[in-house]
């Protein structure tokens, strides 16, 4: 079984690489879902020692059918990516019909190679999640990141189920989203995948002693000021646990 941790900060990545996770996906803005991080953070994620890199390209927020200039941009930050040395990229591009954006897509794989790709949860928002699948194999995409098209994978099991017994070894069959330490098991025993990424988050008060009460720099739905969220090395060991049989 393979871990990858879903993280948006350096300690992220180190909380991972000490709990024995196999790799990390780094993003940036975790409550849009996750979106580019910044080359220094790529840069400073690289140096840390013993786990693999993934880096989300994601340039907003929002559907995943991008214009000229944002698949541009795509691009641009898969080759920096690269020469950071990450060992991979995510991303995930559909047409508005609901298909697999396969032109683009194929466009940017060939910019991401040698690395490996996965298909993040784009896939989740496809019409038709067993022809995109053949898509994505099509494509040489090595993982697929799902929920089974569902708001957990709990709630998805029975197609995440499905898509694995499809994909064979021709694909990474890969769940995320809502995986904890009591429903690991299950998920693992179900599905038969041998993959799973999920976030490990708590929140943590701030270091600041001076606190501005009643002023924010977001918008009307916030996260408090002077908290942040975390990356918990004992919940990721919590769910790595669980995930073994017996």
């Amino acid at each position: 079984m393979k871990f990858e941790i879903c993280v948006d900060s350096c300690d992220g990545v180190r909380a991972a690489r000490d709990a024995g996770a196999d790799r990390v996906e780094l993003c940036a803005n975790l409550l849009e879902g996750g979106t580019t991080p910044s080359l220094g953070a790529i840069r400073k994620a690289r140096t840390i020692s013993g786990i693999g890199l993934h880096v989300i390209i994601r340039p907003r927020g929002g559907d995943f059918f991008y214009s000229a200039d944002e698949c541009e941009e795509m691009e641009t930050d898969i080759l920096a990516a690269k020469e950071q040395g990450a060992d991979g990229v995510v991303f995930g591009l559909l047409l508005p019909d609901g298909r697999i954006d396969a032109e683009r897509c194929r466009r940017l794989i060939e910019a991401a190679r040698p690395m490996v790709v996965t298909f993040h949860r784009a896939f989740d928002m496809a019409a038709d999640p067993f022809a995109a699948l053949e898509d994505l194999i099509a494509l040489g995409v090595e993982r697929l990141l799902t929920s089974g098209q569902e708001e957990s994978v709990l709630e998805g099991l029975s197609l995440i189920t499905s898509l694995n017994q499809q994909a064979g070894d021709r694909i990474i069959v890969m769940p995320g989203g809502g995986i904890t330490p009591r429903n690991i098991e299950r998920i693992v025993r179900e599905s038969g995948v041998r993959e799973i990424h999920f976030a490990a988050l708590e929140v943590r008060e701030g270091r600041m002693r001076f606190r501005r009460d009643g002023v924010f720099m977001g918008g009307a739905l916030r996260a408090p000021e002077y908290a942040r969220s975390a990356t918990s090395s004992i919940l990721i060991s919590d769910v790595m646990r669980g995930a073994q049989p017996g």
